[in-house]
């Protein structure tokens, strides 16, 4: 290759890497695998190397980790650098560290331990008490303040048992692989977009502004390093965990210190066949020295530690024979094939299913019953479909089509425009029912807490619900619920009903949500409910009247048309009705006009009023709340630690208001 390949080369992979990274640190949404990302790393790496004057300061090679978002909190410095390390792939490159720290140490020990694949968080404790939780963020800079939620994450100690002045710990934050499945199965449930894989869905939920929601996920840690101590002095990397084992801190499991390289390997080598029998996953294998003034001594790069390596197991990966293609419906009428494939084991457990997405990707693998596929697992508890070994292939091929006809009810689907989804349309579709139900009586819609999945599934079950109207007479069964136990006994069922029967109460837009019409969320309800007043105004709506609403466009029009248009909607929009529930804005609620037209991005802590408080009066006053500034953003709404979305803002000249100001703005008077 010359001289000008290789330069065009690193452009390129530099480019590609910085995509993923973003992808992967900050969007918690990545396209490619961790194996597929540490490869072209170490092709920039291996040409970095060989051609020096291709480094440039700002390469992927040079850099720590994503960078710090103010999601959950307020960005923090580190006290420490939170380093990520040097990932190496062979036998050789373990045996080479090694043998570096015998040259340049006397007698060194080595530590060998899980690489969890999670999310880095550092615990920070003074005189015993938690006092901060912050992310790697940057790794080098700061970090983002995740301390609320990270109060409720079981693992986490609010208080050790022998406090020190101070201590921060670092571990990493990741999810069991059964916590992970429920989460996705409520996902789909609700209709929303799944977790790629638990690390994603621990990096989310520990970003959540609602620790709530951190709580409901059950998000795990692991600790696996004494950053800094003051008042105490631990000498070797395995006294910091026996001190942290002692006040309840759960460290990094069934680590082995070792002396030799044969040793370091034969540990690396346990972990990896053991790996499939842990209950959450790991993607490789820590080795660090043991003793903290050998690591002292050898210090880091601007990047790595020295004294520690990360060995990356190989992605598995192994043939099998697709049996058949699985149709499933959900909440919305959207079909999903699934590949059922005869079973095999990868990472230690046995798989048998694979999601094929939608018909795009089928056509794409070029995918039919009876092919030879090629099924991977890496680092991840989610099995994908690799390819396809056509030559393997049997003679009466066909190329796997979804049907033209729902797999449930049998009513015509209609792939819609603009997208890959296969749609089932008719609103009788049993399989949809659950999942319109959980929907409706979900937190975005009419949140009857306490009304669970669970719940849900066995009232439909046992015919005690066959719409969203149901859900108001359950009251008339309360016998025979507590009888049943379905709900639970006499107090949980009381419970429960109350809530129900305290949701009539909501807000229209609640209801309107609840509907679960296609295109019309939570935040495109709220704008149509200030347009129409009610719901009965907006059931008699025509399209022109619809497409002036700012949120609503053709296809949202159509879709809240066929709505009312159905007679089974119109019977049970009346038996809403008569069972009482909120139909129209009070007069309290009624929306005025000072910020029509304007969209606000609120940041920050205001000196007076919350967050919550400062958008609902945006949405009072005729204006929009929204959550990211972008070139349509009239005005950003900052408070004190206002972070990112100020610096966009001035960034795009986007008018920046103090609390004062916007409220001025939404004085009639002013």
């Amino acid at each position: 290759m010359e001289q000008e390949n290789y330069k065009v080369r690193a452009e390129e992979l530099r480019k590609q890497i910085e995509y993923h990274s973003n992808r992967y640190y900050n969007m918690d949404d990545p396209e490619i695998t961790d194996y597929e990302y540490d490869m072209m790393m170490q092709e920039l790496k291996k040409l970095e190397k060989e051609h020096p004057e291709l480094v440039i300061p700002d390469s992927p090679t040079q850099k720590v980790g994503g960078t710090a978002k103010r999601t959950a909190g307020v960005l923090v410095r580190h006290n420490v650098p939170m380093l990520s390390l040097q990932d190496v792939f062979s036998k050789e490159e373990v045996y080479e560290f090694v043998h570096e720290m015998q040259e340049q140490l006397e007698n060194p020990e080595f530590v060998v331990e899980y690489k969890i694949d999670g999310l880095s968080m550092a615990l920070r404790y003074e005189e015993g008490e938690l006092k901060l939780a912050v992310t790697r963020g940057d790794g080098i800079i700061q970090g983002e303040d995740v301390t609320a939620n990270a109060r409720v994450i079981s693992d986490v100690k609010k208080k050790l048992k022998q406090p020190l002045p101070y201590i921060e710990i670092r571990g990493e934050v990741y999810m069991k692989n059964a916590d992970f499945e429920k989460v996705n199965e409520t996902q789909e449930m609700l209709g929303k977009k799944t977790f790629a894989n638990p690390r994603n869905c621990a990096a989310g939920t520990l970003r959540q502004l609602d620790s709530r929601i951190t709580k409901e996920r059950k998000l795990s840690m692991f600790v696996f390093n004494v950053q800094e101590v003051r008042g105490h002095e631990f000498k070797t990397h395995v006294e910091g965990y026996e001190y942290l084992k002692k006040q309840g801190v759960p460290v990094i499991e069934d680590y082995r210190v070792c002396h030799t390289a044969d040793e370091v390997w034969d540990a690396i080598c346990k972990i990896g066949e053991n790996r499939g029998n842990l209950s959450y996953d790991i993607d490789g294998a820590v080795v660090k020295l043991n003793s903290i003034a050998d690591r002292q001594k050898l210090g880091a790069t601007s990047k790595v530690p020295r004294w520690a390596i990360a060995y990356k197991y190989p992605p598995e990966e192994k043939e099998t024979k697709l049996l058949d293609i699985e149709l499933s419906v959900g909440r919305t009428g959207r079909i999903t094939p699934t590949a059922i494939f005869e079973p095999i084991r990868l990472c230690g457990t046995s798989v048998s299913r694979a999601t094929l997405h939608n018909q795009d990707f089928i056509n794409t693998l070029d995918v039919g019953i009876g092919d030879t596929i090629v099924v991977y697992k890496s680092g991840e508890i989610i099995p994908k479909i690799k390819e396809v070994r056509k030559e393997k292939r049997p003679a009466d091929w066909q190329r796997f089509q979804i049907p033209d006809t729902c797999p449930v009810c049998g009513a015509k689907t209609v792939r819609e425009k603009d997208t890959a989804d296969i749609r089932c349309v008719s609103p009788d579709c049993p399989a949809q029912l659950e999942r319109h139900i959980i929907n409706f009586v979900g937190r975005d819609a009419m949140d009857i807490k306490g009304f669970g999945a669970v719940y849900v599934t066995e009232l439909v079950r046992l015919g005690y619900i066959h719409d969203i109207a149901d859900i108001y007479v359950l009251k008339n069964h309360r016998e025979e619920l507590i009888e049943q136990g379905i709900i639970g006994k006499e107090k949980n069922t009381d419970k429960l009903l109350d809530a129900i029967e305290q949701s009539k109460q909501n807000e229209p837009f609640r209801l309107l949500t609840g509907f679960g019409i296609q295109n019309v969320g939570k935040a495109a309800a709220k704008a149509i409910m200030r347009q129409f007043k009610s719901i009965d105004a907006l059931a008699k709506a025509d399209r022109e009247q619809l497409l002036e609403v700012n949120d609503i466009g053709e296809v949202s029009a159509e879709c809240i048309l066929d709505y009312f248009a159905s007679e089974k909607n119109q019977k049970i929009l009346e038996r809403l009705r008569e069972y009482g529930l909120t139909m129209e804005l009070a007069e309290d609620d009624t929306v005025g006009d000072l910020l029509a037209g304007l969209t606000i991005v609120v940041t920050g802590t205001l000196p007076n009023l919350g967050r919550k408080e400062a958008q609902e009066l945006i949405e009072k006053n005729g204006g929009k709340a929204a959550g990211s500034v972008s070139k349509k953003t009239s005005y950003v709404l900052a408070g004190e630690n206002a972070g990112s979305k100020l610096t966009k803002a001035e960034q795009l000249g986007i008018p920046v208001i103090t609390e004062e100001e916007f409220l001025h703005m939404i004085q009639k008077d002013a």
